[in-house]
């Protein structure tokens, strides 16, 4: 299971390192290349928690094997896009259907994990399990890099022989299939969709309506007011089966679990993308160099959660999310402070000290939040925290993607205007040298002997400082959501899960 659900997480950051590629051979837009990334994000945290539902009814082996066949085939198209008008909306579809394929395969292996497992060892076990899926999720940029190297198609494509295997050895596994003679909640699905899609859009869309647009607020308020109305719409449920049981929620240690998850990985997958555009804007980088930098990100966490590990066996998981968000703070606004020293060299303490943090966080609140609510349904309680991890993954790439075109904007037009650059023209070549940005920025350097590109050209070194800088506000934001998440987890009950605790209750 673990082999199977390999691909879904790695594809949550591959995508990142191979950005500066796609933009720059399909002409896509930063933004555009933005909605890339996110549309997988939001498609798995949309779909997750009907995709643990759907594992219920169906069984888990068959929801396995129908998710890793959706999931594979969409891979494929997505690395036979066409070049052309409609590049952006073939590989959005696309992502959008290989998230469907994550959001059905995960839950589903999960089930097999806790089935498996007795409760005496199920901590454990599923310890390894979240601790692999957030140590994949690093591995991403490092094997996007050198698949990069070769073609960025072979990013989507590579998954094709995983998928294989992961189908041999789930009929090898002879996995049980256990179903439940109950109705799916398709409104309850509906809603939910709808409501992270619109507030997701939202988000998204500010850096291109604005946030003085009464449609930008339109969406994430309707957004946010559709999924209200979910909460509503679960909670007074009592002659039909929830899509989502948020009874779970009457335990504080499983809701505190939840917000530092959400805060956490405000930071987590978006950090990948900022980071490797940053890499291969600002310091120069090839893709290959690229993943190099993020290498020492996944250092810091996978040395860190190894050892929030062994604090959540001896102490429970309130100990290492405390530590885990002062210590992710502390280490992006560090990392944040260097990065206009357009040095990788002198970065590489700070970056390690937030992957840390990082690790120190995910797998025990992952693994405490399933073993405090493990007496309901799988699919009730890993719908619920992972839909929170990829929802704040989704809105942390649009509120950070939002706050870096703006602030990246006015700093170019700042700089255009000290360099003469026409006043009529400056902050219309601010917002094309924005969208621009793919990390080639010395051979899209323009040429021409006229007036705007000589300004151009010799503004391009102070355009990398001014991207750096506008990575700083983002920087700056990822270590705020940390200390916030902290400030939650000093509300945890502390102790271990009650099925550690207690093998008859």
């Amino acid at each position: 299971m673990m082999f199977a659900v390999a691909m879904t997480f790695i594809d949550q950051t591959i995508v990142s390192i191979a950005a500066p590629d796609i933009v720059s051979e399909l002409g896509l837009s930063t933004s555009g290349m933005q909605w890339v990334i996110n549309a997988y994000l939001l498609s798995l945290a949309a779909f997750f928690a009907l995709g643990g539902r759907l594992a219920d009814l169906w069984g888990p082996r068959r929801v396995v094997v129908v998710g890793t066949l959706v999931f594979v085939v969409s891979s494929v198209l997505c690395g036979c896009v066409p070049a052309g008008d409609h590049a952006l909306t073939w590989l959005v579809v696309f992502r959008a259907t290989q998230g469907l394929g994550a959001a059905l395969l995960f839950p589903a292996a999960l089930a097999v994990v806790v089935a498996v497992f007795p409760v005496e060892r199920r901590g454990r076990a599923l310890a390894l399990f979240f601790g692999l899926t957030g140590a994949l999720t690093a591995v991403g940029p490092l094997l996007g890099g050198w698949l990069t190297a070769w073609t960025w198609r072979s990013i989507f494509w590579v998954n094709v022989p995983v998928a294989i295997i992961a189908l041999i050895l789930t009929a090898l596994a002879r996995v049980s299939d256990r179903r439940r003679d109950e109705s799916l909640d398709i409104r309850g699905a509906l809603l939910i969709v709808a409501g992270m899609g619109l507030s997701v859009l939202g988000f998204q869309q500010a850096s291109a309506w604005g946030w003085d647009s009464a449609a930008t607020w339109a969406c994430i308020a309707g957004g946010l007011a559709l999924l209200a109305f979910f909460c509503h719409y679960e909670l007074r449920a009592t002659r039909r089966h929830p899509l989502i049981n948020l009874a779970v929620f009457r335990d504080r240690a499983f809701t505190v679990d939840a917000l530092v998850l959400f805060f956490a990985m405000l930071a987590f997958v978006p950090v990948f993308f900022f980071a490797s555009v940053y890499a291969q804007v600002s310091l120069s980088a090839s893709p290959n160099q690229a993943a190099l930098y993020l290498l020492y990100f996944f250092a810091g966490f996978a040395i860190a959660s190894q050892w929030g590990g062994r604090i959540l066996d001896k102490r429970g998981a309130r100990p290492a999310m405390r530590i885990g968000c002062a210590v992710g703070a502390v280490g992006f606004a560090l990392w944040a402070g260097k990065l206009t020293d357009l040095s990788m060299h002198d970065q590489w303490p700070y970056v390690a000290l937030a992957g840390a943090g990082i690790g120190f966080i995910l797998a025990p609140a992952s693994t405490d939040a399933v073993n405090r609510a493990i007496d309901a349904s799988y699919g009730e309680v890993t719908g619920i925290t992972q839909t929170v991890r990829n929802y704040a993954a989704s809105v942390g790439l649009a509120v950070f993607g939002t706050m870096l075109t703006h602030t990246m904007t006015d700093r170019v037009a700042e700089t255009l205007r000290s360099r003469g650059a026409p006043p009529d023209a400056e902050h219309s070549l601010a917002r094309d040298v924005t969208q621009a940005i793919t990390g080639n920025a010395d051979s899209r350097t323009p040429t021409g002997g006229g007036a705007t590109e000589t300004t151009m050209r010799e503004a391009m070194p102070a355009i990398r400082m001014d991207f750096a800088e506008a990575n700083q506000w983002v920087f700056y934001g990822m270590a705020v959501a940390l200390a916030v998440g902290y400030f939650c987890a000093l509300r945890h009950p502390g102790g271990r899960a009650a099925t550690d605790e207690d093998d008859t209750g």
